[in-house]
């Protein structure tokens, strides 16, 4: 897959936060005068989300719109975030995906998702949590489809989401085989870590917007 030449922007947009956004959070709601407690963590989460998917000029590294939005909606997937998962196809969209391409990706998803975690630790205490797993590997017709870059990131987002045990110098190798350069890498790296963030906010957040007689205590704490 040759990516479209879509362009990140020179410039931070006036987005609304992506948090209520995704929790459908207004002025005053009871989830908003709880994030309220926490000013510089609602900032911070805002901030990250935009230096990533809206990077001001000049952008660093080579990953693209798409590329960022089609990772952040294949950990989406593989965390079982269909809220999140699809917030982000809409940014694929945005970005000039096509219907091979997201065919390409739900084809994808139908093999990857599992349980968790995977992987074996140092032989000691923890070995006893030791659980085995497939390892996921894009077949050869989805891998043309998507293209090598893309298809190595997605196998490295796998392998963090499901075998954090494993994750190991071979993983960085095969990025670089594949074409992404070491700031790139860092990128993908801090895409995978933010939405595996983001994701457990808003599930924090939407199990106290289901029991609501939960959250106002912490209310009455303000």
């Amino acid at each position: 897959m040759t990516a479209p030449s879509h362009t990140l922007p020179d410039h931070q947009p006036d987005l609304p936060d992506v948090i209520d956004q995704l929790l459908a959070i207004l002025p005053g709601d009871p989830l908003d005068r709880i994030r309220a407690q926490r000013p510089q963590a609602r900032i911070h989460a805002q901030q990250s989300y935009l230096a990533l998917f809206h990077p001001t000029a000049p952008v660093v590294g080579n990953v693209t719109a798409l590329e960022r939005h089609a990772l952040a909606w294949w950990v989406a997937t593989l965390h079982a975030a269909p809220h999140v998962a699809g917030f982000y196809a809409q940014g694929l969209q945005a970005a000039g995906a096509g219907q091979s391409l997201l065919g390409a990706l739900e084809q994808a998803a139908d093999c990857a998702r599992g349980q968790g975690p995977y992987g074996r630790y140092p032989a000691g205490p923890l070995s006893v949590e030791n659980q085995d797993g497939p390892v996921y590997a894009l077949d050869s017709r989805l891998r043309a489809v998507l293209g090598e870059k893309l298809a190595a990131a997605f196998e490295q987002a796998h392998l963090l989401v499901f075998h954090p045990r494993d994750a190991s110098p071979a993983g960085l190798q095969a990025l670089l085989d594949a074409g992404w350069d070491n700031t790139d890498i860092v990128i993908l790296s801090q895409l995978i870590a933010f939405l595996s963030f983001q994701i457990r906010v808003v599930h924090g957040l939407r199990t106290l917007q289901a029991h609501p007689a939960t959250a106002s205590p912490r209310l009455e704490t303000a």
